[in-house]
């Protein structure tokens, strides 16, 4: 018996076609809450830009955020893992030396550098405002929980991973990658959401549909990768389901007699 499930949002929620969740979805979400299935967001992004997205008619019961770096319900935090100083440390005089556009992630606030096309381009693709600018020298004193570089070339990703040892990273768009701690990922918000609610493994199933998705596919019992999906995450994945627009979500759950 399924007694949580883990959404992303972008791409599996969050159409950007329409820039709107499926009323499909809205309809499995709330049937799902009427049968006491425990529904989680569990997304890349923060929960900044998750209040500025269309989503406000929508109740779950926590949110896995910043790739499981930060766990958290109506309640309390129930998880948060940030990275180690000595990378962020590294990662400034990096940028010092060669600099790129680069957002810092804190608990309640995220701001970048500077912005250039590339940011623009990015922000626009995922329906979110540009990042606020900020002194990312602010990281050597306040925990960071996710580094975001944008307009960096895949040899480039090289450089940044040997300043961050501690660290992996995972590409999310041409131009931007997530750098998050080694024992970080979705996969491990989520084992620390399920011990909090005493849930087993057995007992979960998860949508998605990026890169950053796929070990989070690969951990829960049923995981289905969206029909829009890239390939690796359907290849990852137990199922593949229709797309966002197609009422993916929904006509999974009917199949596995969920709702």
């Amino acid at each position: 018996m399924i007694k949580a499930i883990f959404f992303d949002i972008d791409g599996t929620l969050l159409s950007h076609s329409t820039q709107s969740v499926p009323e499909s979805t809205k309809l499995a979400l709330q049937l799902l809450k009427e049968k006491g299935i425990y529904t989680f967001i569990a997304t890349g992004r923060h929960i900044s830009e998750i209040r500025d997205l269309p989503l406000d008619d929508l109740e779950f019961e926590g949110y896995i955020t910043l790739n499981g770096q930060y766990c958290y319900n109506k309640n309390k935090v129930i998880y948060d893992l940030p990275i180690d100083p000595q990378d962020i440390q590294q990662i400034l005089s990096f940028i010092d030396q060669k600099p790129f556009p680069c957002i810092f992630v804190e608990d309640d606030k995220m701001y970048i550098n500077y912005h250039n096309q590339a940011v623009e381009t990015v922000q626009k693709a995922i329906s979110t405002p540009l990042p606020e600018l900020g002194d990312l020298k602010r990281g050597l004193t306040h925990p960071i929980y996710q580094v975001i570089p944008y307009d960096i070339t895949v040899e480039q990703e090289q450089e940044i991973l040997q300043q961050m040892p501690h660290c992996q990273y995972t590409r999310w768009h041409d131009l931007a990658i997530d750098i998050i701690p080694k024992k970080g990922g979705k996969q491990n918000g989520i084992l620390e959401v399920l011990k909090s609610y005493h849930i087993s493994l057995e007992e979960t199933m998860a949508f998605g549909d990026g890169h950053n998705d796929i070990d989070m596919l690969k951990l829960v019992n049923i995981g289905v990768a969206m029909g829009n999906a890239k390939d690796e995450v359907k290849e990852a994945a137990d199922e593949v389901t229709d797309d966002i627009d197609h009422d993916g979500i929904y006509q999974a759950l009917k199949r596995h007699h969920i709702i």
